[in-house]
């Protein structure tokens, strides 16, 4: 440990072997470092024990709920939609050769009181409930919008600068309705509020078109909806990463306690790591906020429950779902996702199905009573693991000290704002932007 390194990465979150694997593609001599003794940090995947370990003090599991070594359980509940940038990412880097996907059956979403299925094209959001007979046609001229805009062609915007004019003025532009507004909003872009109607349309725009387009690859292959998910939990895609960062190079020391960060007293940049007597110098360091508690503002707190379940949620009937509650259908401001899976995606064994539920917290009272609307979708539940964490973002951008970190995981049910937070440390660790480039396979 002590050597002189390019970087040294804190933490084996998502967000940081992302980062430890492009780096190390790049050349850099990367160094990275965990306390615990696995991969995933907070958005790892747990078996039955360190789930009790984690939620229940240590507490022996009962026996009825199986073996151990079936449960591959997540902390941070999410599915990777088909075109978003994490995709990208796992297939021009070659790491999704380490992993097996398996699609998920179907994607809800609460309206009045229902559970419906979203519509994976623009002829099925035509025909679904989910829009009304007399905002079908404006809709259409929604969609046929979208599928022709080219931000090169000023024929194709209509009037519109989706850069500058907010998604607000972009529906009333269409004449959509609230119930409209919502499946757009909600159901395809996946916003966790309305807060985006009052930015720029562009962000809303490419979120329906990419979700537009996975639902398109989907239906190619016979699938109802656009989101996969890989086989033995998400705690293996940062695992993938870190395979890809070790090919190059990168070393890892999990167990390993980060005692200090040995700053210049001069100027405050960054010079190392201390752990016990040995200290690792480098130029960079990178890490998630728990290694980096005086560096960071707090922004919120997001609930997740994990809850072990004996059937399907009934309203899903299926091996895996995603069921969307837009805040307006529960009267909240915050949208709530569960997530179903079962053994059909190796997470669990025969008979067991998990379901996990996630939103932005709203009060200081009970979690569950926040979340009670979803919970009482699940049907009987015979465990539930229940968390309450809080949310951080860097103080600073890094760049005068050398001290780069990362965001906590949101409520959001996809990994687009994982991405765009590597995308962002990237540009300021290196000062270009992330350009993906095909990597060969090697042996």
């Amino acid at each position: 440990m002590d050597e002189e390194y390019d970087v040294i990465i804190l933490g084996t979150g998502l967000t940081e072997c992302m980062l430890s694997g492009i780096l190390a593609v790049e050349g850099k001599k990367v160094l990275h470092m965990d306390r615990n003794d696995f991969y995933g940090g907070e958005c790892a995947s747990l078996n039955l024990t360190q789930l009790y370990q984690r939620f229940r003090s240590g507490a022996t599991p009962p026996a009825e709920l199986g073996r151990d070594r079936d449960y591959n359980i997540d902390l941070i509940p999410k599915f990777l939609m088909e075109g978003e940038g994490l995709v990208k990412v796992l297939v021009y880097t070659d790491v999704i050769r380490y992993l097996e996907f398996n699609a998920i059956a179907t994607s809800m979403v609460l309206c009045q009181g229902q559970i419906y299925k979203v519509p994976s094209t623009a002829a099925e959001a035509l025909s679904s409930s989910l829009v009304g007979l007399m905002q079908k046609p404006r809709a259409r001229t929604f969609f046929n919008f979208l599928k022709n805009w080219n931000p090169d062609d000023p024929k194709t915007h209509e009037g519109l600068d989706l850069n500058r004019d907010t998604m607000a003025k972009v529906y009333a532009n269409f004449s959509l309705n609230e119930d409209t507004q919502e499946f757009i909003g909600h159901a395809m872009a996946l916003h966790l509020d309305d807060k985006y109607k009052e930015r720029p349309a562009i962000e809303t725009c490419h979120r329906v078109i990419m979700y537009a387009n996975s639902a398109a690859r989907a239906m190619e292959g016979k699938r109802d909806s656009p989101y996969i998910y890989p086989l033995y939990g998400l705690g293996d895609l940062p695992q993938a990463f870190a395979r890809l960062s070790a090919v190059y190079a990168g070393t890892f020391m999990l167990n390993t306690p980060m005692d200090e960060i040995v700053c210049s007293e001069s100027d405050g940049s960054f010079i190392g790591v201390r752990s016990g007597e040995q200290v690792a110098r480098a130029k960079i360091v990178i890490g998630d906020p728990s290694y980096f508690s005086d560096r960071v503002r707090k922004t919120g707190r997001v609930i997740r429950a994990i809850c072990l379940l004996r059937s399907p949620v009934p309203s899903a009937k299926a091996d895996s779902a995603q069921i969307i509650l837009p805040q307006r259908q529960t009267g909240r401001e915050h949208d709530i996702y569960i997530t179903c899976l079962s053994e059909a995606q190796k997470i669990c064994p025969k008979g067991c199905w998990v379901a996990s539920v996630s939103t932005i917290a709203e009060t200081s009272g009970d979690p569950k009573n926040e979340i009670a609307a979803a919970l009482k979708l699940l049907g009987p539940i015979e465990q539930i693991f229940v968390s309450d964490s809080d949310v951080y973002e860097p103080l600073a951008d890094g760049t005068k000290t050398n001290i780069f970190v990362s965001r906590s995981y949101d409520a959001t049910s996809h990994f687009e704002t994982v991405y765009e937070d590597v995308k962002d440390l990237y540009r300021r660790i290196t000062g270009k932007d992330l350009v993906l480039q095909k990597r060969q396979p090697t042996a």
